[in-house]
């Protein structure tokens, strides 16, 4: 079972690892659901950690869909990550139409080799995740999808997840987000049969 533990400073990040987790997803205002991190706290966590850093690529907060100011800025963000020692990256694009913006999903996967590209939970926006996973299976470089099955939280998206772990096959890891916590992690990861789980308390509570 693999932990992946969402971080928003260096001090969580140590006690994240401290703990057992096995993986890092680094990012500034959870409180927006995750933006990018700025570059000296990506520098800090690859320099003190032993374990790997995937970076939030996020310029803004609000919806998924991003004009070319918005892809260059990514791009940038990704150049920062790799120069800074990134494992790899966490984003997500969809269209007006509530789609996978396949061509930018490429453009951006493709630039950010050879880091792992993960999908994030944008995924859970479309009306069926399902056939998200298919999409993004087709996109060379993607490694990971970021999912709580279209459901609030990983316990409502069971059956979702289920069928979404299906369409994946070997083809793309599935993360299973949404409140998904040291309390819980072992009962869904029986219901869905997953490997992968992420989560702000998978480790258990950062507050002091």
């Amino acid at each position: 079972m693999i932990l992946e533990a969402c971080v928003e400073t260096l001090e969580e990040a140590l006690l994240a690892q401290e703990r057992g987790a096995h993986r890092i997803e680094l990012c500034s205002r959870l409180d927006l659901d995750g933006l990018s991190p700025d570059a000296e706290l990506v520098q800090a966590c690859c320099a003190a950690l032993r374990i790997p850093v995937m970076v939030m690529i996020r310029p803004r907060a609000g919806d998924f869909v991003y004009d070319q100011a918005d892809m260059r800025r990514m791009e940038l963000e990704i150049d920062q990550a790799r120069e800074l020692g990134a494992h790899g990256v966490v984003l997500g694009l969809l269209t007006i139409e509530n789609h996978i913006d396949i061509e930018n999903t490429q453009r951006l996967a493709g630039y950010a080799q050879p880091m792992a590209v993960t999908f994030h939970k944008a995924i859970d926006s479309l009306s069926d995740p399902v056939e998200g996973v298919r999409v993004l299976a087709a996109i060379q470089g993607i490694k990971r999808i970021l999912t709580s099955g279209g459901k609030p939280t990983a316990a409502e998206g069971v059956s979702v997840i289920r069928r979404m772990m299906q369409e994946a096959g070997d083809k793309i890891s599935l993360v299973v987000a949404g409140k998904v916590s040291n309390q819980n992690v072992n009962e869904i990861a029986k219901a869905t049969a997953a490997n992968e789980f992420h989560g702000r308390k998978i480790v258990g509570d950062f507050e002091k």
